[in-house]
Parts: C-alpha cells; sequence; structure tokens
C-alpha cells in the first residue's frame, strides 16, 4: 500500500499508537476472542499497520540520511 493510500488520521499515528494496536491486535487473535470473519479483518488491518510502520521506518531514515550527509560536510 502506497502511502498515499493510507488514510490521513493514520498517517498522523505514532510508531508507539501503531505498536500498541497491533498488540492488541494479536493478543485478540492468540486468545481465539475472534471469529473466522473478525479474524480475517484483524489480519488485514495488521497489514496495513505493518506497511504505515514502514513508511515511518523509512521516513525517520532519510531523516537520519539528511543528518548524516550535514553532519560529514561540517
Amino acid at each position: 500500500m502506497k502511502s498515499k493510500n493510507i488514510p490521513v488520521n493514520a498517517k498522523s499515528k505514532s510508531i508507539k499508537e501503531i505498536k500498541e494496536e497491533i498488540n492488541h491486535i494479536l493478543e485478540k487473535l492468540e486468545n481465539n476472542e475472534t471469529n473466522l470473519s473478525e479474524s480475517t479483518e484483524d489480519y488485514q488491518k495488521l497489514i496495513h499497520l505493518n506497511k504505515l510502520l514502514e513508511v515511518h521506518f523509512r521516513k525517520r531514515a532519510r531523516e537520519i540520511s539528511v543528518i548524516g550527509k550535514n553532519n560529514s560536510k561540517e
């Protein structure tokens, strides 16, 4: 999923918030608290959250790269 396809409210979530949401879904799935339909929806949400984390980490990697380049010029 490209970052332009990620809902605006999801883009504003912090890495910590995403991690907490992932942990909640995993606990729910591990405890068999859902039926098959809900499990499928939760799995799709996990995929989405994983892609969202990937977007965050790419952004941070670019920021770190820029800082490194700026520091090496000094």
